[in-house]
C-alpha cells in the first residue's frame, strides 16, 4: 500500500482529481472504436441517400413524368382517332400541354406544317433551334412509322438515363390524313435531378465532417468515465484504497462507477480488519507463548520438586498451547475453505449427540468466566445427512463466540427445535444486540460481532468458517437480536442437504 504521502493521494482521490496513473489519454482504443463504428453508420447512411436519390427517386421522376402524359391523354384518345382536330381549335394546345412538351402535326406525306410548345405554337422559320427535334425524328426508325400511320412511342435513352419521350398517333387535320407527335424532354427535369445531387454531395461532405467531430466528442464523453474507473481501479490494486472515481451518473457507467466505490470501501474495511486481526493475533499468540515460557522456565527452576505447583504450571501450558493451536486451526481452516480445499464428508449422524458433545467441551473454557452452558433438545435424536466434523467445528465456533461475548456470571442456552421436518439450532447469549447494519457484516472475514462488547479473544475467523460450511451444506443461517439476547442459528433440512449432496456429486 502507498504511504509516502497519503494526504496527498486522498485529497486527488476524493477530489476527483487524477494522479499520474490515471490521467484520461488523449488516443483511446475504445475512443477510436466507437469513433469508426459511428462513422461507418454515417458512411452507411449516406450511401443509403445516394441509393434512394440514383435508384429510387429520379426513376420515381421519369416513371412518373411518362405516366402523366398517358393518364393525360387516355381520356381523349378516342376523340383523336376518330375526329378531325380542326373542328376544336383548343384541341392541339391541349395535346401540347398534356404533352408537358411540344406537339409536332405532321401532313399526310411526311411533312412538318406546324408545330407547338407548353400550347404555344412555335415559328418554323425563325426558331431554327426547334427544328432539331423533327430532324432527330427524321433520322429515326420511328419515322418510318409516321409515313405508315402507325402509332408508336419511342424513348431515347443517353448514359442509362430517358433524356425524351415520343409518342405518335395518325389523327385527321382539315378532313385530310394527318400525324401528330407528342414530345417530352426530360433535360429540365435532369437539371434539377443535377441540382440535388450538387446538393446532396454538399449535404454528405458537411454531414461527415459534423458527424465525424460529433462521433469524436460523443467517444471521448462516453470513453472518459471509464478510463476514470479505470485509473481508479489502477489506483485500488496499486494500494491507495481511498481511490473513489468522481462520477456521479444514473445510467450503467454511473452505477459501475457506484460498484467500484462500494469496492474500495469495501477493501478499506477488509484491510483495516485485517491489520486488526494481525495485531490481535500476533497479541494472542504473544500471549501464551510468554506464559508458556514463564512457567516452563518455573516448572524448571522452582516447582519441579512441588506435584502440586507443578501440575497447576503444567496445566496452564496445556491449557495456553490449545489456545494457541484452536487459534492456529482456525487460520488454516479458513486458508483452506477459500482455498476451495473443502470436501465433505457426509454421513447420517444424530446432530443431538454432536451438538451435546461440543457443549460439553466448552463448559470448561465457559466455566473460565463463571458462564454455564444451557443444551435444551426435547428430541433425543435427530437424523441428520452431514459431515461431523465440520458440523462441530459450526457448533464450537458459535459456542466460543458466545462465551466470548457474554459478561461474567451470565449462562449461554444451546436450544434444538425440530419443527416440520426442519431442525434449528440456536445459541443464545445476554448481551448488547448487534446493529442491523452489522449482521450481514459478521459473517465476513476478520469480523467479529459485538466487537465492543467482546473479550476480544481469537482471530475473527470463526463465523467466516461457520459460513462458508453452512453453505457447503446448503443450510441456512443467520442472527436475530431480541429480547436482550443474540441468538446465532442455522437450520438442517434433509431435503435441501440431499439436493446439495446430489449437486456435489
Amino acid at each position: 500500500m502507498n504511504t509516502k504521502n497519503p494526504e496527498k493521494t486522498t485529497g486527488d482521490a476524493r477530489r476527483g482529481q487524477p494522479s499520474d496513473s490515471r490521467k484520461i489519454p488523449f488516443y483511446s482504443r475504445m475512443a477510436v472504436r466507437l469513433w469508426l463504428i459511428m462513422m461507418v453508420l454515417v458512411v452507411f447512411t449516406v450511401i443509403l441517400m445516394w441509393l434512394i436519390q440514383v435508384l429510387i427517386m429520379e426513376r420515381n421522376y421519369v416513371n412518373m413524368a411518362v405516366d402523366g402524359i398517358q393518364d393525360r391523354l387516355d381520356p381523349i384518345m378516342e376523340e383523336l382517332m376518330t375526329d378531325d382536330l380542326a373542328e376544336n381549335e383548343n384541341l392541339i394546345p391541349y395535346l401540347s400541354k398534356a404533352a408537358d412538351g411540344k406537339l409536332l402535326l405532321v401532313d399526310g406525306k411526311g411533312g412538318l406544317t406546324a408545330m407547338y410548345s407548353y400550347g404555344l405554337p412555335i415559328n418554323l422559320e425563325s426558331d431554327s433551334q426547334e427544328i432539331t427535334v423533327w430532324q432527330d425524328i427524321q433520322n429515326s426508325d420511328s419515322y418510318a412509322s409516321v409515313l405508315e400511320r402507325e402509332s408508336y412511342t419511342r424513348e431515347k435513352r443517353k448514359d442509362g438515363r430517358l433524356y425524351s419521350y415520343e409518342m405518335g398517333i395518325p389523327v385527321k387535320y382539315e378532313g385530310q390524313d394527318a400525324y401528330v407527335i407528342l414530345y417530352h424532354s426530360f433535360t429540365e427535369l435532369y437539371e434539377v435531378l443535377d441540382m440535388n445531387r450538387k446538393q446532396l454531395v454538399t449535404f454528405s461532405i458537411l454531414l461527415s465532417i459534423v458527424s465525424a467531430v460529433l462521433a469524436a466528442l460523443l467517444s471521448k464523453s462516453f470513453t472518459k468515465p471509464i478510463h476514470i474507473i479505470k485509473g481508479t481501479v489502477d489506483e485500488l490494486a496499486k494500494g491507495d484504497l481511498t481511490a473513489e472515481p468522481d462520477l456521479v451518473r444514473k445510467d450503467e457507467i454511473g452505477q459501475l462507477a457506484e460498484s467500484v466505490r462500494q469496492l474500495g470501501r469495501a477493501l478499506q474495511r477488509v484491510d483495516d480488519l485485517r491489520k486488526e486481526v494481525i495485531a490481535n493475533v500476533s497479541h494472542e499468540l504473544r500471549s501464551p507463548l510468554a506464559l508458556i515460557s514463564g512457567y516452563a522456565e518455573m516448572v524448571r527452576d522452582i516447582h519441579w520438586k512441588d506435584r502440586e505447583k507443578r501440575e497447576e504450571d503444567l496445566d496452564l501450558i496445556i491449557r495456553e498451547s490449545h489456545r494457541m493451536s484452536e487459534m492456529v486451526s482456525d487460520i488454516l481452516d479458513y486458508s483452506q475453505l477459500q482455498a476451495g480445499y473443502l470436501q465433505l464428508r457426509r454421513d447420517w449422524y444424530n446432530l443431538v449427540e454432536i451438538v451435546d458433545s461440543e457443549v460439553l467441551l466448552c463448559e470448561q473454557s465457559a466455566a473460565e468466566h463463571q458462564i454455564t452452558l444451557h443444551l435444551d433438545a426435547p428430541e433425543r435424536e435427530i437424523a441428520a445427512y452431514v459431515d461431523a466434523l465440520k458440523i462441530s467445528q459450526v457448533v464450537r465456533n458459535l459456542l466460543y463466540n458466545a462465551v466470548n461475548h457474554t459478561k461474567d456470571g451470565m449462562e449461554i442456552t444451546v436450544e434444538i427445535e425440530k419443527k416440520d421436518g426442519q431442525s434449528t439450532v440456536r445459541v443464545k447469549n445476554p448481551g448488547e444486540a448487534i446493529p442491523e447494519e452489522e449482521r450481514e457484516l459478521i459473517w465476513e472475514r476478520y469480523q467479529r460481532s459485538q466487537h465492543q462488547g467482546g473479550r476480544h479473544e481469537g482471530t475473527g475467523l470463526g463465523l467466516s468458517i461457520v459460513s462458508t460450511i453452512l453453505q457447503a451444506h446448503g443450510m441456512e443461517y443467520g442472527v436475530d437480536c431480541r429480547d436482550g439476547l443474540n441468538i446465532f442459528w442455522f437450520r438442517y433440512s434433509p431435503k435441501g442437504s440431499r439436493a446439495q449432496s446430489d449437486q456435489a456429486g
